[in-house]
């Protein structure tokens, strides 16, 4: 498969990178910085560019079969800005399927279902500009016609794969703690071909 992965050097985007070319998919990476990615693989093809700028994500996204996104918000509305060109080059491209990685705090809350988590008294965050950050970018995808499926994982500390988590649709499962980064990974490329949760949130958690 050619995926075009996003956000290639973060936490998550690492290890999704890694079991991408362990399965021999063809993968193309957009980053801004060349240096940060320390990786090498037949399969692998780098490009230097900003998901900020439509011409960069147009070049990116031609010929490839699916988008997957771990983009982080960097504090400048990241996540916001760049989900609509990304959506206006799927468009263009023909390409349907777009998996991104979320924030449980834009999964419903489960003790007011018609607020957000990190609107309600769930949420024990102290401030909400990321959260509002990926809400954003999650109803721009809301709002297209694309296959999309945004994967919400709670809070989020180093780790390996198990293999073994709880996952639930919109909402985040009953007292979650915590889901680590190589976990979140797994259940995003598996998602891919599995496409259990077509046009929704998941909540992932332990």
């Amino acid at each position: 498969m050619k995926i075009l992965l996003l956000g290639s050097t973060g936490r998550v985007g690492q290890s999704l990178l890694k079991m991408m070319l362990k399965d021999e998919n063809d993968v193309t990476v957009l980053v801004r910085d060349r240096t940060k990615l320390q990786v090498s693989h037949p399969n692998l093809h780098i490009l230097q560019g900003d998901v900020l700028h439509q011409e960069n994500i147009n070049f990116a996204l031609k010929h490839q079969d699916i988008v997957v996104s771990a983009l982080n918000t960097d504090g400048a509305e990241t996540i916001s800005k760049s989900m609509p060109l990304i959506i206006n080059s799927m468009k263009y491209y023909g390409v349907h399927r777009i998996l991104t990685i979320g924030t449980a705090g834009i999964l419903q809350s489960r003790t007011e279902p018609e607020k957000y988590r990190f609107q309600s008294n769930e949420s024990k965050r102290k401030t909400t500009r990321a959260a509002e950050d990926h809400l954003k970018g999650y109803l721009h995808l809301k709002e297209s016609d694309l296959n999309w499926t945004v994967i919400c994982p709670t809070y989020l500390p180093e780790g390996e794969i198990t293999g073994t988590y709880r996952v639930e649709k919109d909402i985040l499962p009953a007292d979650a703690v915590k889901i680590s980064t190589g976990d979140t990974a797994h259940f995003t490329y598996h998602e891919i071909w599995a496409q259990k949760f077509p046009k929704c949130r998941v909540g992932i958690a332990y």
